[in-house]
């Protein structure tokens, strides 16, 4: 009987990437669901550093983004570094794209965005040579920015004079700080890498750990508990805020307080802080009104392109905020950048096994050497002998 074996014809293979889609327009949140593989679909006007590292992180196999990626208004870095993380940046898709639901398998080639034959959308493919013309025009409008950055500063220093200038405002709260160190957690630049960097600092002057919305959860991935979470309750899971830290629920002046439902609906004990600006400005004027001895600060946004990074003109308060602690304050930001080890661990073993073979055979070279030798080996003997008696009854 004769079997007819035919080789069978691979399937072809379509050009372009491919994968489940999952959409939202908020990057931070489309971060906690999305799986290597997927491909990220977001709105996001002047994609930032921090949102572009969380989606490196995530491994999508590529990104669409319905809004500009870098519309001019100040050099942001966040395509350059999807980009060079070989992550395909497909951006300017149009509003159209955000209908798309989760799960639905769509072909990425150049700027267009195919669903079986059918073309769903077209946009602008962002290579190394087109973010390079777009960063260059876009420093060329900073100086609008910096304007604006000044009018937004003025704007919140005559709203916020008096919290500013006298705490007036400031809630009562349980955490003792005063004459503490206090260390404010926010989940920004290098924010890992500098909370693993200050480990001694923490086990040594058990600073008030407070985490700025996610921060919190940094600070329990790092084996800490916060203290304090301070924040709208945007990005900080249920498990930091059920952690047993106190909840500082950051409001708007209006009275307007977005986390404050989600934290009332979990149950857990928290104060209201009205104030104009952001979380992490909320967080230093909390812990300096309260007597912080010294604020250290990681991951916060500290540079002018940082401020205009988060796309708002509340930053100004940053740099306001800034000022009125300034005293106090320690920037820890990129401290795990300051100094690396040159020697690494399995180097410095190796020199500890090599400095005790040294030492061996300069003892071995001694009368007193040769003698400490030979009652060691004696011991060991005995040692031997009675570990061997013992099997030996049994």
């Amino acid at each position: 009987m004769r079997l007819n074996l035919r080789k069978r014809t691979p399937l072809p293979v379509e050009p372009g990437t491919a994968g489940p889609v999952r959409v939202d327009p908020r990057t931070k949140t489309l971060t906690k669901r999305l799986k290597p593989g997927d491909i990220a679909v977001i709105d996001h006007l002047d994609i930032d550093r921090v949102s572009a590292e969380a989606l490196v992180s995530c491994r999508p196999a590529a990104v669409l983004n319905a809004a500009r990626s870098t519309s001019g208004r100040y050099p942001n870095l966040g395509p350059e570094i999807l980009v060079g993380a070989g992550i395909p940046l497909v951006d300017d898709l149009g509003p159209d794209i955000m209908t798309l639901t989760d799960g639905r398998t769509v072909r990425v080639l150049g700027g267009v965005v195919h669903e079986g034959d059918k073309v769903l959308a077209e946009g602008i493919e962002q290579t190394p040579e087109t973010i390079a013309v777009n960063l260059e025009a876009a420093r060329e409008g900073l100086s609008e920015q910096l304007e604006s950055f000044a009018a937004n500063t003025m704007d919140f220093l005559r709203r916020e004079r008096d919290l500013l200038l006298d705490g007036v405002g400031v809630p009562d709260i349980d955490t003792v700080i005063d004459g503490r160190h206090v260390l404010i957690v926010v989940r920004g630049y290098h924010y890992k890498a500098d909370l693993a960097t200050l480990r001694p600092y923490i086990v040594e002057y058990r600073p008030v750990l407070i985490g700025v919305d996610g921060g919190a959860d940094a600070i329990l991935e790092a084996g800490w508990t916060p203290q304090l979470i301070v924040g709208d309750m945007d990005s900080v899971s249920d498990k930091a805020l059920r952690c047993g830290a106190e909840v500082v629920v950051h409001a708007y002046r209006d009275g307007r307080a977005p986390g404050l439902e989600r934290v009332e609906n979990l149950g857990v004990k928290h104060v209201v802080f009205p104030a104009t600006g952001t979380s992490e400005d909320v967080a230093m004027l909390l812990a300096d009104d309260k007597g912080a001895e010294l604020i250290v600060a990681v991951g916060t946004h500290a540079t002018l392109v940082e401020f205009l990074d988060k796309g708002r003109s509340g930053m100004a308060s940053t740099f306001l905020t800034r000022l009125r602690v300034g005293s106090k304050l320690v920037d820890a930001k990129g401290v795990s950048r300051l100094y690396r080890a040159r020697i690494s661990n399995v180097q410095l073993g190796l020199l500890v096994l090599a400095g005790l073979f040294a030492l061996g055979v300069a003892l071995a070279s001694t009368a007193a050497g040769q003698t400490l030798i030979g009652l060691a080996g004696a011991r060991f003997d005995d040692l031997f002998s009675w570990v061997g008696s013992l099997f030996g009854g049994a």
